[in-house]
């Protein structure tokens, strides 16, 4: 077995970037950083780096086709040592997230689980396997939150349903661009079963509800500059979305970069939030 291959099935850079996310969280429900805090990311990074691994394992005979350099087709981990190094990532996760508070350690409980059931079952399952990652990317800024306790918690619950219902209409639009993959490969998406016209219309109603929600007075971040900012993203997130509409073929969906733009809208969001949180 390669060392190195232990680290490139984590996917380390995507493993990372939601680690500093987390951080990021705490920044905006707080407004500061704090050496504890750093504890956040680890706990992020080594469960997000469990749910890759257990991703891999699960998609063996499909990378097997698709994607046979990756660790496990290509022979550099054997599948009885992924499964040993996931138990690992996530009791490492839990085992950190004990240094931090109750209620983060009963996040990341749940969030582990749900990449578990996510990978095992949900994945393959319509709409509800876009629901799970859309819960599992906006529950990174309830975690970040849920270290300064419930208060905090909640000053990031709007960055959260505006990330969940964003993700929710990135997701599903997604889904669509790969419609001929997934029927080639056996899977079931919301556009294989509604049709991409109408999935692009459930992608613009997620959009327009995050939106709405992006507007709503909630949190201590809330004045003329987020209203600003959040105005510019609020934009950007519709047009993204709208790009879809449209479409009525994948081809039609790829071509539209309507994913690329709503991602781009929901860094911004992001950006946005941090900022305000702190001046």
């Amino acid at each position: 077995m390669s060392a190195s291959a232990f680290i490139t099935i984590t996917r380390p850079h995507n493993a990372v970037v939601a680690g500093l996310t987390a951080l990021i969280g705490y920044l905006i429900a707080t407004g500061t950083l704090t050496p504890p805090s750093l504890l956040l990311a680890v706990v992020v990074a080594l469960t997000t780096a469990g749910g890759n691994v257990i991703n891999d394992v699960f998609d063996v005979e499909i990378d097997l086709i698709n994607r046979p350099k990756r660790p496990i087709p290509a022979g550099e981990i054997s599948l009885a040592g992924a499964k040993a190094y996931t138990a690992a990532l996530f009791s490492g996760g839990l085992l950190v997230a004990t240094l931090t508070t109750t209620l983060c350690l009963a996040i990341a409980l749940i969030n582990s689980v749900i990449l578990i059931a996510y990978a095992v079952r949900l994945k393959r399952t319509p709409l509800l396997g876009n629901v799970a990652v859309a819960y599992l990317t906006a529950s990174v800024f309830l975690f970040g939150g849920a270290f300064a306790g419930v208060e905090g918690l909640v000053q990031n619950l709007s960055l959260a349903a505006i990330t969940f219902l964003a993700t929710i209409a990135r997701e599903v639009l997604k889904d669509a661009e790969d419609v001929d993959g997934d029927a080639a490969g056996g899977a079931r998406t919301l556009p294989m079963i509604a049709g991409v016209r109408r999935t692009g219309a459930f992608a613009f109603a997620c959009a327009c509800s995050a939106v709405l929600v992006s507007l709503l007075p909630f949190g201590d971040w809330w004045g003329p500059f987020y209203l600003a900012g959040i105005a510019v993203v609020d934009i950007v997130i519709l047009f993204g979305a709208s790009r879809g509409l449209s479409c009525t073929t994948p081809g039609c969906v790829r071509d539209s970069r309507a994913t690329s733009i709503l991602r781009a809208g929901m860094f911004a969001a992001l950006a946005v939030f941090a900022v305000a949180a702190v001046i």
